[in-house]
């Protein structure tokens, strides 16, 4: 998302709001005093507010006129002791219009943003004080919350080391996995393969099988890099090397390893001939005709992919496994962020307004919000007897459209997957176990700049397009050593290439700006 123009503008707007408005409203109250943890505030009266978030692309949000007269909207306000005024942002147009909303003489109490307390969204006005900063307030007042949300989310709504963003999170970043075709695999007689010369072993053996497609691949090596994960080279991640921050492609040695891997699999027939071109259309369409023995996708597919292959080849069972790991033991693919949204809270609120908007966000993490959101209404959308929920899963697209808003309006917890309806359906355990075992032991970390490098939108070519792939440049080099068309053992001229055309001043930046710790989040290997 290259708009600087845009944002700056916005975000001089913004700031000019806030100087005229007095520096010292940042600090709008006094510190809290203690309440009695988890109570919500005895006054009969609801709390009343004003709540701007994304439809996020719901038909049963897009189609909806009147949000407060929405059944869910009405229920979650019963359970809540609240009266909600929600504006509901098309989603592609939410980074454009949240500006425009934050730089007007009012906003919301309570506005969402995509990403963390730097998003492009922000544009700068959480810098410029538009928003309270929360830590006290959260400790005080959302108990719950504030032991539910994981250190590293609370760090990404954060801002000069005052909290100012109410997080939605992921408790497990790390998302890809590696999906084999077990029935395949059992037919091959070897086991789950544990490295890189395993795993290209079982390759091997799906083609003596006659599988079209040992592993796929998919264009820009988008969710197909699990080679490179292997050897810790992820085109887009960044780590230090030799004192300076550096895109991990330049670790020549490892790089060069993974590219003949891949240049082993192309020539041995293991991946597609045509790799460099497999759109995402195709990639599905192959694996669900069952060409496909391994690929690589968003763990929580896994339900998913089962259904759709099983309709064309019955009998077929899809698994997770652990991902190769390489010579370093290192493997599985880049982490996600720890936050997808967080919620920001007007600097004009009135106290006690606040403190019932921090209640509605803590009761959110309950196991009543949870049960809300999951199954709806007791016998309306699900029954229950001695402990046991019976839900009515939605038959129709109708009803999909309107389960998925229901989820909408939980605005924070845990993102990962919703437990309690998965553990409902055939095969979810499966998948419970994939995000709670298997997927914690591996994913690769990186440095990471929110917002990001000013120096991306000079060398276009040489930014990394996070968290999918590496820069176009390197891309296309990657692409024709694959192919035979360059020596591999050039992979020294390419990394020359990139700082000559600009990667020295993007290793400048990032090597600046994580020295002084600016907008900078690090990652760990797991």
């Amino acid at each position: 998302m290259k708009r600087a123009a845009y944002f700056v503008l916005a975000a001089a707007v913004i700031l000019l709001f806030c100087y005229l408005a007095g520096s010292a409203d940042r600090l709008a109250f006094p510190s809290p005093q203690p309440a009695q943890e988890g109570v919500k505030d005895s006054s009969p009266q609801p709390t009343a507010f004003s709540l701007a978030i994304s439809n996020g692309a719901s038909p049963y949000a897009v189609n909806m006129a009147h949000p407060s007269e929405d059944r869910w909207v009405k229920q979650l306000e019963a359970l809540t002791n609240t009266k909600l005024s929600i504006s509901l942002i098309s989603l592609k147009d939410f980074d454009r219009r949240m500006p425009v909303i934050l730089a007007g003489d009012t906003y919301p109490d309570v506005v969402q943003m995509i990403g963390g307390a730097s998003s492009a969204a922000m544009a700068g006005s959480v810098q410029a004080g538009l928003f309270l900063p929360l830590d006290d307030w959260i400790k005080t007042y959302a108990p719950n919350l504030w032991k539910a949300v994981p250190p590293e989310a609370w760090k990404e709504t954060s801002f000069e080391g005052h909290i100012y963003g109410i997080p939605a999170w992921l408790g497990n970043p790390s998302r890809r996995a590696t999906y084999i075709r077990s029935d395949l695999l059992a037919q091959t007689g070897l086991n789950i393969p544990r490295t890189v010369d395993e795993f290209l072993d079982v390759l091997r053996a799906f083609k003596k099988l006659g599988v079209e497609i040992p592993y796929e691949m998919r264009e820009n090596f988008k969710y197909a890099d699990v080679i490179f994960g292997a050897y810790d080279v992820l085109g887009y991640q960044f780590e230090v090397r030799n004192g300076e921050v550096v895109p991990k492609f330049l670790d020549e040695k490892h790089m060069m390893k993974a590219l003949q891997v891949y240049r082993t699999m192309l020539m041995e027939g293991l991946i597609p001939e045509d790799f460099a071109t497999v759109s995402s259309t195709e990639y599905t369409h192959d694996i669900e005709a069952g060409r496909v023995g391994s690929w690589t996708a968003n763990a929580a597919g896994l339900l998913d992919f089962r259904t759709k292959l099983r309709a064309s080849v019955p009998g077929a069972q899809i698994d997770i496994i652990p991902s190769p790991e390489g010579p370093e033991g290192t493997k599985g693919y880049g982490l996600y962020s720890s936050v997808i949204n967080s919620f920001y809270i007007n600097k004009g609120v009135p106290k006690e307004k606040l403190i019932g908007i921090l209640q509605f966000f803590d009761w959110m993490v309950s196991d009543e919000a949870q049960r809300f959101f999951s199954f709806g209404i007791q016998g309306d959308t699900y029954t229950e007897d001695h402990g046991t929920i019976a839900y009515h899963f939605p038959k129709t697209r109708e009803e999909q459209d309107e389960e998925t808003f229901r989820e909408l309006l939980w605005l924070t917890h845990d993102l990962t997957i919703n437990r309690a309806r998965t553990e409902l359906v055939p095969g979810g355990k499966d998948l419970l176990h994939a995000l709670d075992v298997t997927l914690p032991k591996e994913g690769l970390g990186s440095i990471v700049f929110v917002p990001e490098l000013e120096s991306f939108s000079a060398y276009p070519d040489l930014a990394s397009e996070r968290p999918n792939q590496a820069p176009p440049v390197i891309v296309d080099h990657m692409v024709k050593m694959i192919y035979g068309k360059e020596p591999i053992s050039d992979w020294p001229k390419v990394v020359r290439e990139y700082r000559e055309r600009g990667g020295n001043a993007i290793i400048q930046e990032a090597t600046a700006r994580y020295r002084a710790k600016q907008g900078v989040l690090i990652q760990h290997n797991r």
